[in-house]
């Protein structure tokens, strides 16, 4: 059997939840008993409160099925993904490991390195909404379970934006620079980011993108791996045009998301006005920071004038667990053990993930939240992360030109043609 190691994504993926069987049956020891198993399992919920949901969790798990041992590693956004990217490019994959699905999966599922547990998970699957299952979901079977949904969006400082004279969020790209521009008059510093991890950055060009060129064209792109059009371009020249107003925090280039002196925690802090995120960034802000309390506001990402792309038309993306090749019985155990109502629920509750399961809904209780539920079951369209829908390399070309477009070294028209490069090169 291959390396036991078991993954699974949070803080800004997970979710928690309740159990059933699967697979095939666990090998018995003398006198009838299940052979002792242990599960490595490595998450992203390094902030609680996922954090101690989940290690709660997998407590729980131990003591339903006493000859099971589970090993937790919590590790931060970028380091998940490398160690992932390790250990399966050597041809392992982990018993249980986290998943943003999209073109990743795919490519993990195509090398044979994930399991197919359709058979597995049937019981249960008519109790997740359509729109968190699908990422899971290819050629009609299903490779994972989702843990969370969400939407990436801006979450913003109410009391600094009425220090700015600004009364009401912008909805178009152009009030959006001339609030950015009114926060910097008032000696506010507009926007956290954390231009060190590069993934936050990619969602200003990939929103952009959207808006202006649409979701079809963003689908044309995995196709043709052409980004050199000219509407990629005008997204590049529009993320450059608020760069150009220099509106980060200082030493951005250098920062981190969720560390004391990181991107969330300088929002949280007070330190900055907005930072543009996911759904769960009011947890991240609260654990790295003071947190802003009633001061915190959250608004989509505005319209912008003459795009292709409709103005409901969402980004983001949620959490699962997928299962490896080679994993025992228990692996998928505990995946439906972790998106059981019962579990769940209590993660929905707590504001570290929103809902995957049909009437969850009344579970969300943080305002902010709310919004971002109500607005994601009304959208018009919805693209995932554009560094997961991707393959791996174009998703990680995205990231990186965007953060030398943001920092001033690549021009928009080199960031279109740098990522089709690679996009060729992987098509």
């Amino acid at each position: 059997m291959k390396r036991s190691l078991v993954l699974v994504a949070a803080a800004v993926l997970l979710a928690g939840c309740g159990g059933g069987g699967g697979g095939e049956p666990a090998p018995q020891q003398s006198g009838g008993a299940p052979a002792k198993v242990t599960l490595e399992w490595w998450h992203l919920s390094t902030g609680e409160p996922l954090k101690s949901l989940w290690a709660q969790r997998a407590k729980e798990f131990e003591a339903k099925n006493p000859h099971v041992t589970i090993k937790a590693t919590v590790l931060e956004n970028e380091a998940y993904k490398a160690k992932l990217t390790t250990i399966t490019q050597s041809g392992n994959a982990p018993d249980l490991f986290a998943s943003w699905g999209g073109g990743v999966l795919k490519q993990q599922i195509d090398a044979g390195l994930v399991k197919d547990i359709s058979a597995d998970v049937a019981d249960v699957l008519p109790n997740f909404t359509p729109a968190a299952l699908s990422a899971y979901q290819l050629d009609g079977k299903t490779y994972g379970l989702p843990t969370d949904i969400g939407m990436v969006g801006f979450w913003y400082n109410k009391k600094l934006f009425e220090k700015a004279g600004i009364t009401e969020p912008p909805t178009t790209w152009a009030a959006y620079l001339e609030d950015v521009k009114k926060l910097k008059a008032a000696g506010i510093v507009p926007i956290a980011l954390a231009g060190k991890e590069k993934w936050p950055g990619h969602y200003y060009w990939a929103y952009l993108a959207m808006r202006i060129a649409g979701l079809d064209a963003l689908k044309q792109a995995a196709t043709d791996h052409d980004f050199t059009k000219p509407d990629f371009v005008a997204a590049g020249q529009q993320l450059k045009a608020l760069a150009d107003l220099q509106p980060f925090q200082k030493g951005f280039l250098g920062a981190a998301y969720s560390t004391p002196d990181g991107q969330s925690a300088t929002v949280s802090n007070g330190k900055a006005a907005m930072e543009l995120m996911g759904q769960w960034a009011p947890s991240v802000q609260k654990d790295s920071g003071k947190g802003l309390g009633d001061d915190l506001g959250f608004f989509p990402f505005p319209a912008v004038e003459g795009g292709k792309g409709q103005a409901g038309d969402a980004f983001g993306g949620g959490g699962g667990l997928a299962v490896g090749a080679d994993a025992p019985k228990e692996a998928v155990d505990f995946v439906k053990f972790m998106t059981e109502m019962g579990n769940h629920t209590k993660a929905v509750e707590s504001g570290g993930v929103l809902p995957v399961l049909k009437g969850e809904e009344s579970a969300v209780k943080d305002a902010n939240l709310k919004q971002v539920a109500t607005m994601l079951a009304g959208a018009t369209g919805y693209q995932l992360y554009l560094d997961q829908a991707y393959p791996p390399a174009v998703g990680q070309q995205v990231n990186d030109s965007t953060a030398e477009l943001i920092a001033g070294t690549k021009t928009p028209e080199e960031v279109g043609a740098d990522i089709s490069e690679v996009a060729k090169t992987e098509g």
